[in-house]
């Protein structure tokens, strides 16, 4: 017991005096202690290759294989969007192709539908042309028979009215002088 009594009592007191010596140094962080810099050092390097192998072995490669698959996905929406674009492009163009024929094609029609208005209006003009001038020479030839019946007609009563007046006088006419005097005055020869 009395070793142990000496150990106790020699523990202690080394354990005073280097609290009386290292009391000053023990009070700052213990990671700046220079005496345990090397030790430190060998730590930290054991720490980051252990960290490095880690990172390296089942980190690093589920990353790159999520960047890769990120990559592929986002290269195949750029071909998917380049090939839309084209379709959309071709579209729109095939669409400006059937608007432009369907221009042309209601073009043509109005063309034709005016062409055939305009034959249809010509012989529509034509027929009524016709009809009115064969209405007008019927109309002529009408008024001109009655043109004649009523210049007949006027030298009849002119030629009864003149033998009328003569005998009224107390005179004896002469068709043939009456006819002649009517006829000077009215104009043309008697048929």
């Amino acid at each position: 017991m009395a070793s142990e009594t000496e150990t106790a009592a020699h523990g202690t007191a080394h354990g005073a005096a280097d609290a009386a010596h290292g009391g000053a140094e023990a009070v700052g962080m213990p990671q700046l202690d220079f005496s345990t810099f090397p030790n430190q050092i060998f730590w930290l390097a054991v720490a980051l290759v252990v960290l490095y192998l880690i990172l390296s072995r089942l980190a690093l490669p589920r990353i790159a294989s999520v960047l890769a698959e990120r990559s592929g996905t986002i290269t195949g929406d750029l071909e998917k969007a380049e090939e839309l674009k084209r379709k959309a492009v071709e579209a729109e163009e095939t669409y400006q192709k059937a608007l432009a024929d369907a221009r042309a094609e209601a073009q043509r029609v109005i063309a034709e539908a005016k062409a055939e208005l305009q034959r249809e209006i010509d012989e529509a003009t034509a027929k009524a042309d016709a009809e009115i001038a064969a209405r007008a020479a019927e109309s002529e030839k009408a008024i001109a028979e009655i043109r004649a019946s009523a210049l007949e007609n006027v030298r009849a009563v002119a030629e009864e009215v003149a033998r009328e007046v003569v005998a009224l006088l107390g005179g004896k006419a002469d068709p043939k002088a009456i006819a002649e005097a009517v006829s000077a005055k009215i104009g043309g020869t008697r048929a």
